[in-house]
């Protein structure tokens, strides 16, 4: 990114939010947009006119339904800067946020805007400013034979060099974004307070996925 952030001051107490289900951001981590509704259009040119260039993800809250334009939210969700915008042509905006930072929502603010925006903090996450911090605690092996395990029960295939090369926080929260979970398991892995949790987390959801698959279905592994 063409800015740094170095903690929580570096970053608003008000950001824009953009509800997605199954949508997972995490630090440093890369996630590509298709952005068509008017409304979130309209998010996204405000966050570049500002100069600001920060969206916030977040996922609602199946507990909370709400009415279906303004679902409940869950809590936490995480910070990211426009990092590519491209316009398709037919009123679209095909963008990608790179992760700054989880965040807690403290507030929902009343705005005239069409999309919604929250009061949040980020103090309860410092370590997200801190790249590759608690790398050395990952199990990598038990992470790269449930992986392994999880494509080989699908068909799958992987990048294994790609792979093997990649530290440990990338390959972690590459895998967390990328998994085909749902909402509660994102959301877990996201709230993981350390990234040994998270790949800890990770390998037991996947370990819980490859068992339901070889015994036919079942609940998710979360609920």
């Amino acid at each position: 990114m063409n800015v740094t952030y170095h903690g929580p001051g570096d970053l608003p107490d008000v950001i824009p939010v953009f509800p997605l289900a199954g949508a997972l951001l995490l630090p440093r981590g890369q996630l590509p947009l298709n952005i068509f509704e008017p409304r979130y259009l309209a998010m996204i040119d405000d966050a570049l006119r500002s100069g600001v260039r920060l969206i916030g993800m977040i996922q609602p809250d199946p507990s909370r339904p709400g009415i279906e334009e303004r679902p409940g939210l869950y809590k936490v969700g995480c910070v990211g800067r426009l990092t590519q915008i491209a316009e398709s042509g037919d009123g679209r905006y095909l963008v990608q946020l790179t992760g700054i930072a989880r965040y807690r929502i403290e507030q929902e603010l009343d705005v005239a805007t069409p999309y919604r925006q929250c009061r949040v903090s980020f103090t309860s996450f410092t370590d997200d400013f801190s790249a590759r911090k608690g790398e050395s605690a990952v199990d990598r092996d038990s992470l790269l034979k449930a992986l392994k395990a999880f494509l080989e029960s699908n068909n799958l295939k992987a990048d294994w060099q790609g792979i093997e090369n990649a530290p440990n926080e990338a390959l972690v929260n590459a895998l967390a974004m990328m998994s085909p979970y749902g909402a509660a398991e994102k959301q877990a892995l996201l709230e993981a307070p350390d990234l040994k949790t998270r790949a800890a987390l990770l390998v037991a959801v996947t370990e819980i996925e490859i068992a339901k698959k070889t015994a036919g279905g079942g609940e998710t592994a979360l609920q």
